[in-house]
């Protein structure tokens, strides 16, 4: 098993993220992405993106499945107004 700290360094180092928010418990993990690299991007691009970083945990059994959320900041800004900055993972 993986702890859900290294899963979010990965991220936060291969990525150029502002935030990452990982939850789960390590076999079955949930990701909130914030970054600008996902402007103008599909959600299968943005998912192909967080994904990429994490196959090796994947591949090693480390990691069974992965639900994944992505933003810019600025649609992150704006949902957390409307959901009043509570993170839902």
């Amino acid at each position: 098993m993986v702890d859900n700290s290294i899963i979010k360094s990965v991220l936060l180092k291969i990525l150029p993220l502002q935030k990452v928010y990982v939850s789960g418990d390590n076999s079955h993990l949930k990701i909130i992405a914030i970054g600008a690299i996902f402007n103008g991007l599909s959600r299968v691009q943005k998912q192909k993106i967080v994904y990429a970083p994490l196959v090796s945990y994947i591949t090693d059994n480390h990691v069974h499945a992965i639900s994944i959320k992505t933003f810019t900041p600025e649609e992150w800004d704006r949902d957390s107004q409307l959901n009043g900055h509570s993170i839902i993972i």
